[in-house]
């Protein structure tokens, strides 16, 4: 593993641990010659669908595109690393079970902010805003209202 630090090829672990689900295995390594320190994962390869893009582009399923819009529309909300990992894992875990070759991106965003909707209200918006591509705010706020009919009171 290459340190993210000073580009090193060696390294020790020094922690290993399993996630609850035990899919996941975590690992501290430290880099034996800059002597910092940087957590991996390891998980099995499982063979995901393609991602058919709106322009009819294919390319493979990258959890971590997910997990970085997640990020973005999660920025100083109160919520744990380890909830968006779930749910991306969630979603990954459901396309694994399908058995598809083949899965629009629509339905993975659609899936993300279903997801969202749950965990976090703002969070949901923040996603859907850059995610739906408003043009105007008329859009956006029959967006919203869509929601707060939806939402429980």
């Amino acid at each position: 593993m290459r340190c993210p630090f000073c580009g090193e090829k060696e390294d020790k672990v020094i922690d290993s641990r399993e996630s609850r689900e035990g899919d996941v295995i975590r690992r501290r390594r430290e880099c034996v010659v800059c002597s910092r320190r940087f957590t991996t994962y390891e998980r099995v390869e499982e063979t995901l669908p393609l991602v058919v893009k709106k322009d009819d582009r294919r390319e493979p399923f990258d959890r971590l595109k997910i997990m970085n819009g997640l990020t973005r529309a999660c920025e100083k909300r109160p919520i744990s690393a380890d909830s968006l990992e779930k749910l991306v894992a969630g979603i990954e875990t459901r396309l694994q079970e399908e058995g598809r070759k083949e899965v629009p991106s629509r339905e993975i965003g659609e899936a993300v902010m279903a997801a969202l909707r749950s965990l976090d209200p703002v969070a949901y918006v923040r996603f859907a805003s850059v995610y739906r591509e408003f043009r105007d705010v008329e859009e956006f706020m029959r967006e919203l209202r869509g929601f707060l009919q939806k939402a429980p009171p």
